[in-house]
C-alpha cells in the first residue's frame, strides 16, 4: 500500500514536470514591445473584466507559440485573438492546461498584435467596499507595461496601489485609472490593487448609452424630405415641357396646312423655247419669231405665221 501511494506521488510529479516543461519551452526568446492590461470591474459581469492587449518585439519570428498564465479559477478565456493586417480581430484556436493555481492558455499568433480576454471572481465585497488585486506572472519580458482601470457607473472613492499616474474620463463616460509600470524582466511579477466605494450591483453596461455629439433637431428631416421630392419635381416639369412642346408642334402643323400657297406663275415651254431661238438666231443675223420660232423675211417686221411684232434688236 504504502508502495502505491509513493508510485502515485511519483506519477502526479511527472505529469507536473510535463506541464512545466511544455510551458517553459513554449516561452522560447518572445518578449513583448507592449503590453496594456485593461480592468473593467462590474462591467457587464459581476466579476472583474481583464483584457490583454499585447505587441510582440519586431524581433519575434511570426507565426509565434504563446504561453499566456491566467488563474486557474477564472475557467475558459472569455477571447483569445489576433489582430489581422486590417485591423479586425480574429479569434484564434487554443488550449487550457491547468498547472497548479494557474491555467496555461497556448495558442499560436500570426500577427505582432494580440488580445486575450478572461472574468476573474476573486473580487471582495465588505459592506459597501470593494477590492481586488491583480497579478502579472511575468510570462515574457515587458518593454513597457501599462495597467488601466475603469471605475464602475455609480462608484466612489476609487483607490489603486500602486497609486494611478494619471485619471481621466474616457468617451464613453466612465473615469479611467491610469498606472505606467514601465519595463519588467522575464519572469519578473507585478501585482496591482484597487478598491472602491458602491452602493448597488448596477453594472456598468446597462446604464451606458450612446448619445449624440448635438442637439438633433427636424431641420435635417426637412432636407432631406426636399432633396428626395426633387426627383420627382424634375420629372413632372420635364413630363409637362414635352407635352406642351408636342402640343405646339400640332397646333403649328395645321395651321401651315390651312394657309394656301401662292401660286408660282409659269411659262410655257413652247414660249420660253421660242424666245430663247430668237435670241440666239438674233445674235447669228437671223430673225426668229419670238413667239411662235418661225424665220422671217428680211425686212419684216410682224411674223408671217402668228402676227407678233418681231425682235429685231
Amino acid at each position: 500500500m504504502r508502495r502505491c501511494f509513493w508510485l502515485l506521488r511519483f506519477a502526479l510529479m511527472l505529469v507536473w514536470l510535463a506541464g512545466s516543461t511544455l510551458y517553459v519551452g513554449a516561452q522560447g526568446d518572445i518578449s513583448l514591445s507592449t503590453l496594456e492590461v485593461d480592468l473593467w470591474p462590474e462591467y457587464d459581469r459581476p466579476e472583474v473584466l481583464v483584457i490583454y492587449r499585447a505587441t510582440l518585439s519586431p524581433a519575434v519570428p511570426l507565426p509565434a507559440e504563446l504561453a499566456l498564465r491566467i488563474p486557474a479559477r477564472a475557467g475558459e478565456p472569455n477571447a483569445v485573438a489576433v489582430l489581422d493586417a486590417d485591423g479586425t480581430l480574429r479569434n484564434a484556436s487554443y488550449t487550457r492546461q491547468i498547472l497548479g493555481e494557474w491555467a496555461v492558455i497556448q495558442f499560436t499568433t500570426t500577427s505582432p498584435e494580440f488580445q486575450l480576454e478572461y472574468y476573474d471572481a476573486s473580487m471582495t465585497t465588505q459592506g459597501l467596499t470593494r477590492n481586488y488585486e491583480f497579478r502579472w506572472p511575468g510570462d515574457y519580458a515587458v518593454d513597457f507595461l501599462t495597467i488601466q482601470v475603469q471605475q464602475p457607473l455609480g462608484a466612489r472613492e476609487m483607490s489603486l496601489s500602486p497609486a494611478a499616474d494619471e485619471a481621466e474620463s474616457g468617451a464613453d463616460g466612465l473615469v479611467y485609472f491610469t498606472k505606467r509600470v514601465g519595463k519588467l524582466a522575464d519572469g519578473q511579477s507585478f501585482s496591482q490593487k484597487f478598491s472602491y466605494q458602491k452602493e448597488d450591483r448596477t453594472l456598468s453596461a446597462e446604464k451606458l448609452q450612446v448619445k449624440p455629439s448635438a442637439p438633433i433637431t427636424e431641420a435635417p428631416a426637412a432636407n432631406n424630405s426636399l432633396r428626395a421630392a426633387v426627383p420627382w419635381i424634375l420629372g413632372i416639369l420635364g413630363v409637362l415641357l414635352l407635352v406642351g412642346g408636342g402640343l405646339w408642334y400640332w397646333q403649328s402643323s395645321r395651321a401651315n396646312q390651312g394657309t394656301p400657297r401662292p401660286a408660282r406663275r409659269r411659262r410655257t415651254a413652247t414660249a420660253t423655247s421660242a424666245e430663247a431661238h430668237a435670241r440666239e438666231e438674233i445674235s447669228g443675223g437671223f430673225i426668229y419669231c419670238h413667239q411662235c420660232g418661225k424665220r422671217a423675211g428680211a425686212g419684216d417686221r410682224y411674223c408671217r405665221a402668228c402676227g407678233t411684232r418681231l425682235r429685231t434688236q
